[in-house]
């Protein structure tokens, strides 16, 4: 089979797309044809083998990247139901666990039946960044007085941020980066759509009461400051560096913050799975629609370099 390598840490042309063995599962395991891997923003980093870049220890080399895979199941380890043979379905591998390529094995515990009126890589969105954006969300109280800031809003969690806070009856202002990026953020659904890549984009902002912040830096801090008394900055993501406040400005500002990731989010009742069944089931009913932008698999260090370079619109898929 086909899959991506890196047998050295470097640059995105160290993304080889190689000839490898085709996994077998094993007792409790099924393979799966792969239809959609997702490519998520650590793993644009993790080609570099930068630890002060990835939270987690630097993996061995050589590695296949990708946590995350959507597609039919096409052979069965040891004590597994034979009906599972041919079903549609999408998990979530772990932190470096080989999604890069044609097939992968996982625990059948571990899989997701993928509804007919999904296609693998709206499936594979949700079973990622549906989970993180339901649980981002969850971290404030939003209703329809308020106005939610969301940076990042054409990323793949910001784009879902921007449907769940208009079905809250919130007034929406998505702020992104270029015309065509502020163009998607207002078909999203968003009242306003602000590009922060130009000077005083703030003015057109205007006060808000709530801040969903995934880009951090200088836009995040900028974010942070429009927040009126009481108002929530939550903290789901930076591009370079986290932004950067005090206690001591919460407290002159009136407002309170929280970083929605990490143990926050998994010891909500039902954990991540739970989150995982519930974004499947947003999205199969119409009420979420997850943005994508894909590229072919031997293509992934072109997906990389387009993620890193805020080039994408949504979730990055590779597709076999």
């Amino acid at each position: 089979m086909k899959a991506i390598r890196i047998h050295a840490f470097g640059p995105e042309e160290h993304l080889h797309h190689d000839d490898v063995p085709t996994p077998e599962p094993g007792p409790g395991q099924v393979r799966i044809a792969v239809r959609a891997a997702g490519v998520h923003v650590l793993d644009a980093f993790l080609h570099e083998g930068d630890p002060s870049k990835i939270p987690f220890p630097v993996p061995d080399l050589p590695l296949t990247p990708g946590r995350e895979v959507a597609g039919v199941v096409d052979a069965l380890g040891d004590g597994v139901e034979e009906s599972w043979l041919g079903r549609r379905v999408v998990t979530h591998l772990g932190l470096v666990n080989a999604g890069y390529a044609e097939f992968a094995v996982r625990e059948v515990d571990a899989l997701f039946p993928v509804p007919d009126v999904l296609d693998f890589p709206a499936a594979i969105t949700m079973v990622g960044t549906g989970r993180a954006a339901l649980g981002i969300w969850r971290s404030a109280e939003v209703g329809a007085g308020d106005t939610v800031l969301i940076t990042a809003a054409a990323g793949g969690v910001g784009t879902l941020l921007v449907q769940l806070a208009k079905a809250a009856g919130a007034t929406v202002v998505g702020a992104a980066g270029g015309p065509a990026k502020t163009a998607r953020v207002r078909a999203a659904g968003a009242d306003r759509a602000v590009d922060y890549t130009l000077p005083g984009w703030e003015k057109e902002a205007g006060e808000v009461s709530v801040v969903f912040d995934g880009v951090g830096g200088e836009a995040g801090r900028t974010a942070f400051e429009l927040l009126g008394p009481g108002g929530v900055h939550v903290v789901h993501g930076w591009a370079e560096e986290i932004t950067a406040f005090t206690s001591v400005d919460l407290r002159d500002r009136a407002v309170s913050a929280v970083y929605a990731l990490g143990p926050r989010m998994a010891r909500r009742p039902g954990g991540m799975r739970a989150l995982q069944e519930e974004a499947l089931a947003e999205a199969a009913a119409g009420r979420l629609v997850p943005a994508v932008t894909a590229f072919p698999l031997a293509e992934a260090a072109a997906a990389h370099a387009a993620l890193r370079g805020r080039k994408t619109v949504g979730k990055v898929v590779l597709l076999p």
